[in-house]
């Protein structure tokens, strides 16, 4: 909610004693500004109930945490940032253990003799990878 302007006040303060007149201007401001006290009282009274009924792990509850985005992200959330961490975590290692396998095939290919496939050779050709001979059929490419 957004604070009005100083022209907007002055403006809603013309209006109000063109409306009502110069003599109860006064007497409508008093009367809002208890209607305001008196909303402000009850929102706090029942984020008061709500803090109390909800429990401590709810303390720091606000009207605006009310908001279900807002309610969600805060407070069920948080209790699940600790598992998607680690899983993130664990993801990298993955990744991690991925890239070292992928430069260790590759440099083992680098090692390996190059040579040109024609159709002549043997349709079980053999690429050593490290110490384990991987099945090369070069029609199947």
């Amino acid at each position: 909610m957004s604070m009005m302007s100083p022209t907007e006040l002055a403006v809603l303060i013309l209006i109000g004693v063109v409306m009502f007149g110069p003599d109860k201007v006064p007497d409508m401001a008093r009367k809002a500004a208890r209607v305001f006290h008196f909303l402000k009282n009850i929102a706090n009274s029942t984020r008061d109930q709500l803090r109390e009924d909800l429990g401590p792990k709810y303390a720091d509850l606000q009207i605006t945490d009310l908001n279900p985005k807002t309610f969600v992200r805060k407070y069920v959330m948080d209790d699940f940032q600790d598992d998607i961490n680690g899983i993130k975590a664990d993801l990298e290692g993955v990744r991690n253990d991925l890239d070292s396998s992928i430069n260790d095939f590759q440099t083992a290919t680098a090692d390996a003799p190059q040579s040109p496939s024609s159709a002549n050779e043997p349709a079980a050709r053999t690429v050593a990878l490290g110490s384990v001979p991987v099945p090369f059929d070069s029609e199947a490419t």
